[in-house]
């Protein structure tokens, strides 16, 4: 018998950065918008006799096995340690093959190791038959495996998508996380969204490390960007549940604005480049997927101008990929 996790990565539309813990405190609770996309990442568990433990990574091309538990712990290849929390966490007194493949472009800023992290989260579960009580739980577990993994601060909005799918409102206050599933289904999501990488890779985690950091000592500059990130994440979930649209362009530049005004670490020449190819191609407007410094970008584009900023991007080597939102999951 196998058991699998199967999950979304996503697009963060406002608030990126502030559902970082204590940032949202700093500016008096906060909340971020994020749409759950079809590029996924799988993991696959099938039990094993006498405690064997085989891996199987197919996008880094790893395969290992190992006799029991503790040689797997034992082992110091880098490209174990996301697994080695996994198996810390749940300690599996039987033994396992676990395979895992991830859609996601490596330093992408879609969340992808986010996204695995829960599909193995999903497939230990289902395997050893300990559910979760709330997704805040399973997104609190994942947030605190993937801080010791990368030993740098992590947000918490990454998760959610990978759990439920659909367009998510999460809100950050004193009492915890508040989430707001809704349908990408009549939204112009469906027409305007149209994903390219750069090709240059970012670190997330110490991106924003330098914005908490500069924000725990009281840098006006950053603070100011936050509260302006803060306002229009709120102007944006409002717009969303109201279904809403039209300030989406508008919103997008005072992001990007703020944005860029924390760190000139969240641009980079390529990300220059393809905003300024993309709007003088008739897009309405970019947002910088994650942390930033690479990865990823949304380009924001009506459908009969499409065609014409595709052609932009792929000629300037940049590669657009086929990515679409993804409605709610099934529960």
């Amino acid at each position: 018998m196998k058991f699998f996790g199967k999950s979304p990565t996503r697009v963060d539309l406002a608030g990126g950065t502030l559902d970082l813990w204590p940032l949202y405190n700093f500016v008096g609770g906060a909340k971020t918008v994020n749409v759950a996309i079809d590029i996924w990442t799988w993991a696959e568990l099938t039990p094993l006799p006498q405690g064997k433990i085989e891996l199987e990574s197919r996008d880094l091309n790893l395969k290992k096995s190992f006799g029991s538990f503790k040689e797997c712990l034992a082992d110091p290849d880098p490209a174990l340690n996301l697994l080695k929390v996994q198996l810390k966490f749940w300690n599996p007194q039987d033994g396992f093959r676990l395979v895992t493949k991830s859609e996601s472009p490596v330093g992408g800023g879609l969340g992808g190791s986010s996204s695995l992290t829960v599909s193995m989260l999903k497939a230990f579960s289902s395997w050893l038959e300990k559910p979760f009580p709330s997704n805040h739980q399973m997104a609190e577990v994942a947030h605190n495996m993937e801080a010791q993994v990368l030993n740098t601060p992590t947000g918490t909005q990454d998760y959610y998508p990978p759990m439920s799918g659909g367009i998510n409102v999460l809100g950050y206050e004193f009492e915890g996380i508040t989430q707001k599933v809704l349908s990408v289904k009549g939204t112009p999501l469906e027409s305007h969204f149209l994903l390219v990488n750069t090709g240059r890779s970012h670190h997330s985690g110490l991106n924003n490390f330098e914005v908490l950091t500069s924000a725990v000592r009281k840098d006006s500059k950053v603070i100011e960007a936050l509260l302006k990130i803060k306002q229009v994440a709120e102007e944006t979930a409002q717009m969303v549940e109201r279904g809403t649209w039209e300030r989406m362009k508008e919103l997008f530049h005072r992001e990007l604005d703020a944005r860029l005004q924390l760190t000139p670490a969240f641009s980079s020449p390529e990300i220059e480049q393809l905003i300024k190819l993309s709007l003088q191609a008739g897009a309405d407007a970019v947002k910088i997927c994650g942390a930033g410094g690479g990865g990823c970008v949304l380009v924001w584009v009506p459908p009969h101008r499409r065609e014409g900023v595709v052609a932009a991007c792929q000629t300037a080597g940049f590669q657009v990929l086929g990515a679409k939102p993804v409605d709610p999951l099934p529960l």
